[in-house]
């Protein structure tokens, strides 16, 4: 058994999620997570809400509510979208807890006390008319180093370099347009060229195992070769006190959100940890060398887990060119593999909930099943390249593939089950062709087991279906359905015997995609109690103050293992229900209109 970290980006708490999210972090991490318990690890499965910054400021002061009442109401919004999708969270936590703010504290002080905070004078962006500090993130501009007309102050999505705002060609405000007015202000930076070579030799052999998308390590090597010192505290009044005498009781000087959101992994395996009463346990995911650890996202975020918390992890363990020692945490594990997906796009646009093109999860899961959005995420999704959300093709997918596919072969099975027999019947002398549909599942287990544990998901699920659709010819060649005779009875009982054995088994592999209806085949046949545990929402009480708020947590104790399990002769198997919901191709004519599109 190996402890298995699966990192989840934090999604942001200015409002619900839409489809782009949960495509780039939420269903591929689940996906991992359920198969790597399955295969016998000890998963620990940690997120929970980005709560600070600037956005959150702004977006409260439009709604006419305070930061704290507007995160508690989206943090909520959010915890029950991922548990109603199936992410089996150990712990979906927040950023505005004390324990995150007390870890975030102690890494920035380790870093400090090992010189790799540096306090540096540097000229802020304030807003002209209201006087309100301008985060990077609120400047736009034209990029000096590829022309970009839409680069950010901080990072050009374009070109990948890090930018700043001071360095943009005609910056304006993205909160009202007006030019920025740059002042005089004092910041700490994370010297990263400090921490650049150290970077260096940890990219180096994670490009020599091979296992990272090529994508995703040639970008962040590639973004080594114009390393600098990176601002690590910003002028806000919403976030967490810098932890240094003289800087902690400053109003307006906060740890930057960024830095705090990534330190959020840790935070959540150390709440984990304290809340089941056990508050080293954590140590086994971050100390022991060993365990590897699997970061999820979207493209957009590379920078931050592939150069800012390997870096943040280097200065606090002293393993940079300036030495050092570790803090009370030791030394912390830098990430195994950074998983980053692709962008999603929508009926041909780029998500954006500003200009109402968007699909929110919620009223996804409202109107069709959970799992017919994961099998499309799973199946289409933007794994290694952008991909694109259309209706029609979602429509399409679930018809012939979920419901013509893997919901026929259960139904028909069951169906015939019921009908001849009223329970799983025992099987007689096995002909060539049981035996080779039989291997043809069996062998499922290893190609697909390969393919997920390498984030190879797409291939991963294409192979599962391809076995469904090899069962389903069985059943064609076979024609039990025509085997009406007494003296045709034992071979009737064997076809549907071994029917049912690639049911249960492709329900296995299959689970992990589907872990929603992998239940309901379970019960179909004759199971008993959930066959893949869910995640639950629970109230809880912070650790170290008090207040209450969600949390998304589970038992996940009970998760079958990666196998084939012989079924019960006798089992009862009644006249089922649809699985599968098919959709009316009206579907897409009256989502396209809730969109305004043609």
């Amino acid at each position: 058994m190996t402890h298995v970290l699966s990192a989840v980006a934090w999604p942001y708490a200015n409002g619900p999620r839409h489809l782009g999210h949960v495509a780039g972090f939420g269903v591929p991490s689940d996906v991992f997570s359920r198969y790597m318990r399955m295969a016998g690890h000890d998963v620990l499965m940690v997120s929970g809400s980005d709560e600070h910054g600037t956005p959150i400021l702004v977006l409260a002061e439009k709604e006419g509510v305070t930061p704290v009442e507007l995160v508690d109401k989206n943090h909520e919004i959010i915890a029950h979208e991922l548990a109603d999708l199936g992410c089996s969270y150990d712990l979906y936590t927040r950023t505005t807890t004390a324990n995150h703010y007390a870890v975030c504290q102690e890494l920035f002080h380790q870093n400090w006390l090992n010189g790799y905070m540096v306090e540096q004078t540097t000229r802020g962006a304030i807003s002209p008319s209201t006087g309100r500090t301008l985060p990077d993130r609120y400047i736009e501009g034209t990029c000096p180093i590829c022309g970009y007309e839409e680069a950010r102050g901080d990072q050009c999505d374009n070109c990948g370099n890090q930018l700043d705002p001071t360095e943009l060609k005609d910056p304006r405000s993205k909160v009202n347009g007006e030019v920025p007015e740059f002042i005089e202000t004092q910041h700490f930076f994370l010297d990263l060229p400090a921490l650049a070579e150290a970077l260096g030799e940890w990219l180096d052999e994670r490009d020599a195992s091979g296992t990272w998308r090529p994508n995703v390590i040639k970008f962040s090597k590639n973004i080594l070769g114009e390393i600098r010192p990176r601002a690590m505290t910003r002028d806000i009044d919403w976030g967490i006190p810098v932890p240094l005498d003289g800087w902690r009781d400053q109003p307006t000087k906060r740890l930057y959100v960024w830095f705090d959101a990534v330190v959020g992994y840790l935070s959540a395996s150390i709440e984990w940890a304290r809340r089941i009463g056990e508050p080293e346990r954590w140590r086994e995911w971050w100390n022991d060398p060993e365990a590897p650890s699997y970061y999820f996202m979207g493209k957009d975020n590379i920078t931050f887990h592939s150069q800012i918390w390997p870096a943040e992890l280097l200065g606090y363990a002293g393993e940079g060119a300036k030495g050092g020692e570790p803090g009370e945490y030791g030394r912390l594990n830098l990430p195994t593999e950074v998983v980053s997906s692709e962008y999603l796009t929508m009926e041909g646009r780029q998500f954006s909930s500003s200009r109402g093109v968007v699909i929110y999860v919620r009223d996804v899961l409202d109107r069709y099943q959970p799992d017919a959005l994961r099998y499309f995420i799973c199946a289409a999704g933007p794994e290694n390249q952008d991909s694109d959300f259309t209706w029609r093709e979602f429509v399409q997918r679930t018809n012939s593939e979920l419901v013509a596919g893997w919901g026929n072969l259960v139904n028909r099975t069951a169906s015939m089950i019921a009908k001849n027999y009223g329970e799983i019947p025992a099987a007689g002398p096995l002909q060539p062709e049981d035996e080779a549909v039989r291997a043809a599942v069996l062998t499922g287990f290893e190609t697909v087991g390969d393919l997920i544990s390498r984030h190879r998901q797409k291939m991963a699920i294409a192979e599962a279906m391809r076995v469904v659709g090899e069962v389903n010819k069985y059943v064609t060649d076979t024609a039990p359905f025509k085997l009406k005779g007494e003296d045709e009875r034992e071979r009737l009982g064997t076809i549907l015997h071994v029917l049912a054995q690639c049911v249960s088994d492709l329900n296995t592999i299959l689970a992990p995609f589907l872990p929603h209806s992998s239940n309901a085949v379970h019960a179909t046949f004759g199971g008993e109690g959930q066959f893949m545990p869910m995640p639950r929402i629970e109230e809880v009480a912070d650790l170290d103050d008090g207040r209450a708020y969600p949390v998304i947590t589970g038992d996940y104790t009970a998760t079958p293992r990666w196998e084939s399990r012989p079924v019960t002769v006798g089992a009862p198997v009644a006249k089922p229900t649809p699985i599968f919901t098919k959709l009316d191709e009206s579907v897409v004519e009256e989502e396209l209109a809730r969109l305004g599109a043609e």
